[in-house]
């Protein structure tokens, strides 16, 4: 089955000072991006895409040339703020992007065929696009749509620098998702973790929840219901300048009323990823450790070109 790859990648990056997508953290000058797409072509995807600012078009299109070749179809899709459904205008005090889920929906025009979604700063390591490739294999398209999502401990996800969102998976006794709750400013303090509420509220945490860590196996069919879930959020939200559709709210809503399914996995390799300019170096050395080791080439490049 031909699946696709969609990289978020048109964050603002304001916490990191700086376009990190693009931030070198391999030996032979690799983005973190492109070791995502070396596992997921690895995995069996045959496409990315690229959700990014219409600015950055240049910066990624030359990366993307040198950086992969042939092996991989490359296109680009652009979150725009002005992409809103018909009857809404852009709120004049709107800088920040939309969100996840209204990144994803930049790619509707893009992706026609099953495609896991994830950010272009995290590591999430080759079991979880192999799973996900895997999972969408043995679940075809049904009249309830089957999602998944690669699950993370928690505690594996913090960063030392600052506090950081995660999305608090509760689960059945399947493996199901059952609600999703979003936690933001999550930090470890005086050997306690917490996090706040979107309603402002503190949330107490013992670091071994699962998290999404924003890698979702996801269909086309949920373009239309994140059209539908969109009009509705900015019907409530449009004039909050941070306020954001993100794709975990939306899918926790989805499943609180029946709409779709979601199956966690549980992660097998170590996350790390990149929200403050302090964690560029951990992360360089995570790469470098997985580089001697043999997990990947020194010089990715030569993969992807020895393979065209």
């Amino acid at each position: 089955m031909s699946q696709t790859l969609v990289v978020l990648a048109a964050g603002l990056s304001t916490r990191y000072g700086g376009n990190k997508q693009l931030a070198s953290v391999g030996p032979s000058g690799e983005v973190l991006l492109d070791y995502a797409v070396y596992d997921a072509a690895q995995a069996g995807f045959e496409r990315v895409t690229f959700v990014i600012r219409r600015e950055l078009e240049q910066l990624f299109e030359e990366h993307a040339a040198q950086r992969f070749g042939k092996k991989v179809q490359v296109t680009f899709a652009y979150q725009d703020l002005h992409d809103l459904p018909a009857g809404f205008e852009l709120p004049a005090k709107r800088v920040k992007p939309w969100g996840t889920a209204h990144a994803i929906l930049a790619a509707r025009e893009m992706v026609v065929e099953p495609f896991v979604v994830i950010n272009a700063d995290d590591f999430y390591g080759s079991f979880s696009y192999a799973s996900l490739h895997g999972f969408r294999e043995q679940h075809t398209e049904a009249d309830t749509p089957e999602f998944a999502m690669i699950g993370y401990t928690l505690h594996d996800t913090l960063s030392e620098f600052g506090g950081v969102s995660r999305g608090i998976c509760v689960c059945d006794d399947r493996g199901f998702l059952e609600r999703l709750v979003e936690v933001k400013k999550i930090g470890l303090k005086n050997g306690a973790i917490a996090g706040v509420t979107t309603s402002g509220d503190r949330y107490a945490l013992a670091g071994s929840e699962i998290v999404s860590m924003n890698i979702w196996a996801l269909t086309p069919t949920i373009f239309p219901l994140l059209k539908e879930q969109f009009e509705e959020f900015l019907g409530k939200h449009a004039n909050e300048p941070d306020a954001e559709f993100l794709i975990s709210s939306a899918l926790n809503e989805q499943i609180r009323a029946g709409i779709s399914t979601l199956k966690v996995i549980a992660a097998r390799d170590r996350w790390f990823g990149m929200t403050f300019q302090a964690d560029r170096p951990n992360v360089m050395s995570e790469i470098g450790a997985l580089v001697k080791r043999g997990a990947y080439p020194n010089d990715l490049r030569t993969w992807f070109l020895d393979k065209e």
